[in-house]
Order: structure tokens, then sequence, then C-alpha cells
């Protein structure tokens, strides 16, 4: 009895322990801001032979870059649960809440760029400048397999692709062209002025003046990530350059000549506009004053030929009445007498 007692006591206790540790253990839950993945037997659970060569997440690739970036399309388990596991299967939990990151961060080396606060690029005029800004990112769930089981360290490899394009972007980087002057006011008589390439040429003003433009195109070329890394870049702001002490104050002295002469530019054009429109205004009124006064001239020229269309008499007739009129306002008549 002792020895079945003992028996039965070790099955269910390897029952109790079985259940606690693969049935019980195997129930899981995924937060609202989570997504999973689970693997059997070390491979994840796919989708059919979908891979992202074929989804829209790859639409910014080329065809290279999709052979190249072909990853398998895995089941994603939504938030919820409980979940139940295999003990042969494992499961990968990932949030894919959006985070804000320092541009200049390095995953690898958290000391670089000055402690992640300044990213150093070369610009076009080999001028060593200082960047600061952010960057939004979260984890595509479109590709999760790129992001588990693809790219071994994810965030290192999207930090370094954004670096690489925003430092070719700055060192080749230049301002829109503007027109000039003369072009922007048509009616402007102003054809000199200052050369605007002279300020615009520095390729530390022209990015300055077009952060925006900058920004677009960090976003535009980042587009790739979610294809090649799993990771999507939401945004990126760049908001601040600052060259070197010495180049700023030179930058600061061109800028406000070249801002002195703009604004004399600006109000001889302001006065020739002004005079411009006066005499147009003037040409106006001095034509309504000849319109004016040939007016009554050209309607009595029509009354004439009117009573002249109605025969001799009647014309006779107007003239003595005009003369009758004239002799009553005069105070002098000089007649012709003949001999």
């Amino acid at each position: 009895m002792e020895f079945t007692s003992v028996i039965l006591g070790t099955i269910s206790g390897f029952v109790a322990w079985f259940l606690i540790r693969y049935l019980v253990a195997g129930l899981y839950t995924v937060n609202q801001n989570e997504r999973a993945v689970k693997t059997s037997f070390g491979r994840a659970l796919r989708v059919g032979d979908l891979t992202t060569s074929g989804d829209s997440i790859s639409e910014s690739l080329n065809d290279e870059e999709k052979s190249r970036y072909n990853y398998p399309l895995v089941r994603v388990i939504q938030p919820g649960g409980p979940y139940f596991k295999w003990p042969w299967e494992r499961v990968y939990k990932v949030s894919i809440a959006t985070q804000t990151v320092n541009m200049a961060w390095d995953p690898e080396d958290p000391s670089a760029n000055q402690n992640g606060t300044i990213l150093e690029a070369v610009t076009k005029d080999q001028l060593n400048t200082g960047l600061t800004g952010q960057i939004r990112y979260q984890v595509s769930e479109r590709n999760l397999y790129a992001y588990l089981f693809g790219v071994k360290r994810p965030i290192v490899h999207v930090m370094g692709y954004f670096v690489s394009v925003l430092r070719e972007r700055i060192a080749n980087f230049e301002a829109p062209a503007v027109p000039p002057i003369s072009a922007q006011h048509p009616a402007a008589t102003v054809t000199g002025g200052p050369d605007a390439t002279i300020v615009s040429g520095i390729s530390i003003n022209d990015i300055r003046k077009n952060l925006r433009d900058l920004n677009e195109h960090m976003d535009k070329e980042c587009r790739t990530s979610s294809a090649r890394y799993g990771i999507t870049l939401d945004a990126s702001l760049i908001t601040g350059i600052d060259p070197p002490p010495e180049v700023e104050s030179a930058l600061a002295a061109i800028n406000t000549a070249y801002n002195h002469v703009s604004s004399d530019i600006s109000l001889a054009q302001a006065s020739a506009d002004q005079k411009i429109v006066q005499s147009r205004r003037a040409v106006e009124i001095e034509t309504l004053r000849a319109l004016a006064e040939v007016e009554p001239i050209t309607s009595q020229v029509a009354q004439l030929a009117e009573l002249k269309r109605n025969g001799p008499a009647a014309l006779a007739a107007y003239v003595r009445n005009v003369r009758l009129a004239l002799y009553e306002r005069a105070q002098r008549i000089f007649l012709e007498t003949r001999p």
C-alpha cells in the first residue's frame, strides 16, 4: 500500500508539474501596444508563401533591392488573450509604440557625437557643421520578420542608414533657383542689384533657408526603412544647423550686409513701383480731360450734320438762333458795312 501510494503520489506530482509547466505556463497575453509572432521549433509561422517583395511595403524599393530585402510575411498575433502555446513553440513580443530619439544618438556607442547631442556633417564647400534634431520611429507591423529575425540590431541599421543619407544630402545640397527681381516684378525699371548668389551660394545659408525641403527629402529617402529593416521612420525634424564659431561670425557679417542691401533695393523698388502707378494715374486723368473737352465738339458736329441732312433752311435757322443768343450776351456789337 505504501509503495502504491508513493507511485500514485509521484504520478500525481508529475502530472501537476506537467500541467503547470507546459499548460498553465503556456498561456500568454498581448498588450494593446504590442504585437507578437509565434515560432514552432524555431521557425516563424508564416502567411502561406507570401513575401514582402509582393507586398505594398516594398513599393519604394527597386528590383535589385526587392530581391535583397525579401522577407516572408509572418502571422501577427493581435492584442488580446489569453493565447496558448505548446512547449515547442515560442512567442516574440514587440512594442509598436512610437519612439523619439535624438538623430545624433548612436545605439552602439552612446558617447559618440558629443554624447548623442550633435551630429557632424560636411557641407559642399568643406565646412564642418553640427546638426541637431529628432527622429520619430516605430516597428513596422507589416515586416516583423525583418525586425525579429532578419536583422540582428535593426535600430543600429536604421540610424546608420539615416545618418548616411543625411550626410550625403548635406554634402550635395543646393538651394532651389530663385528668379531675379525683374522676373518677380515685371513692371520694375530697376535692373541692377546685388548678386543673390553671393549669399545663396553659401551652403550653410542654403540649408538653413530650406530646412523644410531637407526634412521632406529625408522623409522620402527613408520610406524604404520598413522594407529594409522592419522599422518605419514616421518623421525626421532637423531643428538646428550650427557651423564653427569663426564661420558663424563671418556668415553673420555677410548676412547683415546682404540684408541691408536687400532692404535698400526693396525700398527703391517700392518707390519705383509707386512712381509708375502715379504716372499711369496722371495719364488716365489727362486722357479723361481731353475726352471731356472733345466730347462737346463731337456732339455739336453730329448735331450740325443732322441739321444739314434736314435741309439748308434748318441749318440757317440754327445759325440765326445761335447768333441771337450771342447778341443777348454781348455788350458791344461790331457790324461790317459795305460801301
